[in-house]
């Protein structure tokens, strides 16, 4: 720590503010146009080299980015112009702590100066410890991205099983099967289209439960409570931003708690979005939520699962919903879903396979998670100083 010394931010790395450029402008290529929300599109051309760090100076304050390769730092944003020498990761990872979305300088859209951040007051240290600490987190987060990666081709390989055979009827033996005709089309023969209610035990709407209809309030610690903020992407996520209720408005709250197989879906802003339970888990379930539980007898859980996340089934969400300004689902109307139903003997060889990798899948999102609470955790007390980096490095 003795050597780590206290300077302006701007001694250390100068920032640029980004360039303007519209959609219109923006022509098919290579390089990433990277805005405060992050990197949304590709351009031919780029303005920056290589490996750059950006942050969110207007519209989302203070949002860090890593680019390895050169890029179009967009105008919304402030990119380092120069790292003087020092070690671009390492700006990445120490950026993030700096918490710049409490120097909003804007008025009624919040937006951040360059000015206003250089000549903040940081520990700065040397850069073969900048290179170290670098290593450190940068391990962690090669530890996520391959545990990302092998999600998305567990995904993969359940939505290709599940379209093989339950949505282009190309199951084994298919040949011999004749196709009647249906509300959905021609389906092979022995196969049913049940509405939703017909395939599920139970719909439960919590589209508008809080604590305060209950006579309770939120508390710090204890029970999440999930809402549709939380439900994204087929996981859970910002769950550290969740609210929490004790055990005792839990128990009054859920009247019939979450079982394994149970299907929690967005009922708006946005429609849809999909999250299935490999296991029993303990959550409240709160805003603009529907939880769904299959009819074992009827439909296993997880091919119920991959249904309500078909593109034919999204698509009859999106026909049956209502709403001027954002577009929602009724329970009355969810319940009329047309639902494909396929032979008890089919969905008896395909289910084992499916819940395999869905429970492969919850494996490697909860180590994401773990890992991503200890990189957080290590973060900061690392681009501090307070954890010695021997401690760390074995």
């Amino acid at each position: 720590m003795d050597e780590w010394r206290t300077i302006p931010l701007g001694d250390a790395l100068t920032f640029q503010r980004g360039f303007d450029i519209t959609k219109d402008e923006q022509r098919e290529g290579p390089y990433w146009v990277i805005s405060s929300s992050g990197p949304k599109s590709t351009h031919a051309e780029s303005k920056a080299r290589g490996p750059g760090v950006i942050i969110g100076r207007k519209g989302s304050l203070g949002t860090v980015f890593y680019s390895e390769a050169d890029y179009w730092p967009h105008d919304t944003t402030l990119w380092i112009k120069d790292f003087h020498a020092n070690e671009p990761r390492f700006a990445y990872y120490f950026l993030q702590t700096m918490g710049f979305e409490r120097l909003d300088a804007g008025a009624s859209n919040p937006s951040l100066n360059r000015n206003h951040i250089h000549p903040i007051p940081v520990r700065w240290p040397p850069v073969r410890v900048q290179r170290r600490i670098a290593g450190i987190l940068s391990a962690y987060d090669e530890l996520i991205e391959n545990s990302q990666r092998r999600i998305r081709l567990l995904e993969n390989m359940a939505r290709a099983l599940y379209r093989e055979w339950f949505v282009h009827f190309r199951f084994p033996g298919h040949e011999s099967v004749p196709r009647l005709p249906s509300a959905l089309g021609d389906i092979p023969q022995g196969w049913e289209v049940k509405p939703l209610s017909d395939v599920v035990d139970d719909i439960v709407d919590y589209r508008g439960k809080t604590p305060k209809k209950l006579n309770g309030d939120w508390s710090d610690e204890g029970i999440l409570a999930l809402s549709a903020l939380n439900v994204k992407g087929g996981r859970l996520v910002s769950l550290e931003k969740s609210r929490c209720v004790h055990e005792d408005l839990y128990s009054r709250w859920m009247k019939n708690p979450l079982r394994r197989g149970d299907i929690l879906m967005t009922s708006e802003a946005p429609l849809g979005e999909l999250y299935y339970l490999c296991k029993e888990e303990r959550y409240c379930l709160s805003q603009r939520l529907f939880s769904l539980r299959a009819n074992s007898a009827v439909i296993a859980p997880v091919i119920l699962y991959l249904c309500m996340e078909s593109e034919q089934t999204q698509h009859e969400l999106r026909s049956r919903a209502s709403g001027a300004t954002v577009s929602g689902i009724r329970q009355s109307e969810l319940r009329k879903i047309p639902i494909v139903v396929p032979p008890r003997s089919l969905q008896e060889r395909a289910a084992p396979i499916l819940q395999r990798l869905a429970e492969q899948k919850f494996t490697l999102d909860t180590q994401i998670q773990n890992l991503r609470r200890t990189r957080d955790l290590l973060l900061p007390r690392l681009l501090s100083g307070q954890v010695a980096l021997a401690d760390v490095s074995n």
